[in-house]
């Protein structure tokens, strides 16, 4: 037998990237809140209109309300207004427009129709997550109105689809989380997201100087996003509504300064003692149960950032004790969280990603998808491939949810979509036969409602249990069962996204990846100038810091989703990864010398050499992968 040494050892094959993010499933502990909304929400709604006699309407609301429950993620309540009503809103105009189309125009001029909604909202998709969510519903609302003719007028259709979205957002605005502070259950979701952010500092401390920074890093970076959203909403645009709304933005600002040493502290790459991360795990314990801060725990003052971050703890302790939010360098409590910009500022922002070759691309694949499977639909229910029923909504409402990127690379959301229709067909024929008529398919329609909440782990399961409560609805409101038709239109819908996903197009392939890139790549460049310049303006250098964290979070995002894809589309954005960490390590670098500015009044030998280095390196990586590098900064001239 051969020494133990000189045995091969197998490993095992690493799966592809389609595949194996076609098989990952994100975990967590069970939303309880959510599953109790989704119970209530599409269930009894199609209920009441069964009692009263308009199943069409109560059809219709039980939609929007599913709708909405894939939009019911965690957060605070305020932000739940933007998440779930913009796209609720743009459904029920979508249900409006395609009710109409589908009356008053052909086979020839409705696809031509809708093709062009499809290029609209595909390229508004590319604005942001709630942006892609409206763009989703619009185009589902639309093919559901043209494509599901229910009785009724159009208008009424659309005031039921809001009255569905709007009941689930009623029930997220007034139910109470459990476990939530006695009390203080309107802003439960705010205040956890702000414990989260300090949670997370002290989770960066503890990981400095060990192999986990980065990903620790990218953690607070994530937990700091979520905050500032949860804050942002409609209520606390400018002013806050109340003391305690006061305090938890004070806290929030509170927590900038403290991220910023972390980061720093990180970047040392100097592991640190458990003294130093106590203070900030303490705060978040505070923030959890609405109690003061107490005495911290003072780290070491022996390097600049470590006087930061006692510093930061000794501002953070002003805010939880009720003696105010930060003073004296321009924060103020945190009225103003928005690192980006507003009004005019914003539209414009707005318009030019739409318009960008990030939003030409996705609104082109969105109107060919959707056009093409509208078209087919309809051919297909001319021919009467359907049989004697009037329903064609099917096929392109599916490639409308495989033409999204935001639910994964496009390979695995065909093969999760596929699959999860085929078990959810299956799952519901074997139902129909046993359930009696429509009272089972009531509770059917609230289980599945009741379900949605955890099915979002992974799209697959979300399919499977979206097939069942539609397909219940569709037979309460008079549709025969047609489990096998609805696997064929899938899986020609499939067929149809995938060619269109990987034709040809006029312009560079992975426009949505080089548009946030190049974002991300312009917010580095505003925090490195504002940096070197010197400002003593604080309050702007943390928002800039945000700004240039998210952008970088978002390209992040948009690579790994692009990496993913098969080998024809993925080599399209090869190289870019490396963009990103190469404007990371700037940002991180750019933190650390901010901090020792403060400390010292002027940048350092290794600090500036440092910078120069990764400014060549990102503008000589970024012109070989075709994007911009930071022009026309440089740390040398820094006094």
């Amino acid at each position: 037998m051969p020494p133990r040494s000189a045995v091969a050892v197998r490993t095992p094959t690493a799966l592809p990237p389609w595949l194996a993010h076609a098989l990952r499933a994100q975990h967590g502990p069970l939303p309880w809140s959510a599953v109790v909304r989704g119970a209530l929400a599409a269930g009894p709604l199609l209920l009441t209109g069964l009692l009263v006699g308009r199943t069409s309407l109560g059809v219709v609301a039980a939609i929007a309300a599913m709708l909405a429950g894939i939009n019911d993620r965690p957060g605070s309540r305020r932000s739940a207004i933007r998440r779930i009503g913009a796209p609720a809103l743009a459904g029920a105009s979508g249900l409006l427009v395609g009710s109409v189309a589908g009356d008053g125009l052909g086979p020839v001029g409705l696809t031509f129709a809708l093709t062009g909604l499809g290029l609209l909202a595909g390229g508004a998709s590319a604005v942001g997550p709630v942006a892609s969510a409206a763009g989703t519903q619009v185009l589902v609302g639309a093919a559901i109105g043209a494509g599901m003719p229910l009785p009724g007028s159009a208008g009424a259709h659309a005031a039921a689809f809001l009255a569905g979205a709007g009941w689930l957002l009623l029930l997220r605005l007034a139910l109470p989380t459990p476990g939530a502070p006695a009390g203080a259950f309107r802003l439960d979701g705010e205040r956890t997201a702000v414990a989260d952010v300090y949670d997370a500092v002290a989770d960066l401390l503890e990981a400095a100087g060990t192999g986990h920074a980065t990903a620790r890093r990218a953690a607070l970076t994530a937990a700091l996003d979520h905050a500032q959203d949860a804050l942002a909403g409609p209520r606390l645009l400018r002013l806050p509504g109340s003391a305690t709304e006061r305090r938890l933005r004070a806290q929030y600002a509170a927590a900038l300064p403290l991220a910023e040493a972390a980061t720093a502290l990180a970047w040392s790459g100097q592991p640190l003692t458990a003294r130093a991360c106590a203070g900030s795990r303490r705060l978040a314990v505070a923030v959890r149960e609405n109690t003061v801060g107490g005495p911290l725990p003072a780290p070491a003052r022996s390097a600049p950032a470590l006087r930061a971050l006692d510093d930061a703890l000794l501002r953070a302790a002003d805010a939880f004790d009720g003696r105010g939010g930060l003073t004296g360098d321009g924060s103020g409590t945190g009225a103003d969280l928005a690192a980006r910009p507003r009004g005019v500022r914003r539209a414009r922002e707005v318009l030019r990603a739409a318009a960008g070759t990030g939003g030409r691309e996705y609104g082109t694949r969105v109107a060919l998808g959707f056009g093409v499977s509208a078209a087919v639909a309809q051919a297909l229910h001319h021919t009467h491939w359907y049989g004697a029923h009037p329903h064609w909504y099917w096929l392109p409402v599916t490639a409308v949810f495989l033409v999204k990127p935001d639910l994964g690379p496009l390979v695995s959301r065909v093969l999760c979509r596929a699959a999860g229709t085929v078990l959810g067909a299956l799952l519901f024929a074997g139902l129909a036969a046993l359930l009696p008529h429509p009272q089972g398919l009531v509770v059917l329609v609230a289980l599945c409602g009741a379900l949605i909440p955890v099915s979002t782990r992974h799209f697959a399961a979300q399919t499977a249990v979206v097939t069942v409560l539609v397909l219940s609805l569709v037979m309460v409101g008079g549709e025969p069962q047609a489990s096998a038709g609805r696997i064929g239109e899938t899986l020609l819908a499939c067929v149809i996204v995938l060619v269109v996903g990987h034709l040809p197009m006029p312009g560079e392939r992975g426009g949505r990846v080089r548009a946030r890139l190049t974002a991300a790549t312009a917010a580095a460049h505003a925090y490195v100038v504002h940096v070197l310049d010197g400002s003593g303006d604080r309050a702007t250098r943390w928002l800039l810091r945000r700004q240039a964290y998210r952008t970088l979070a978002e390209a992040r995002g948009a690579i790994a989703l692009a990496a993913a894809e098969l080998p024809a589309l993925a080599r399209h954005t090869e190289g870019t990864d490396e963009v990103a960490a190469l404007l990371e390590r700037l940002v991180d670098t750019t933190t650390a010398a901010a901090v020792h500015l403060d400390d010292a009044g002027r940048l350092d030998r290794p600090h500036r050499d440092r910078l120069d280095e990764l400014l060549r390196e990102l503008a000589d990586t970024g012109e070989r992968v075709g994007l911009p590098g930071t022009p026309g900064t440089t740390a040398a001239s820094t006094p």
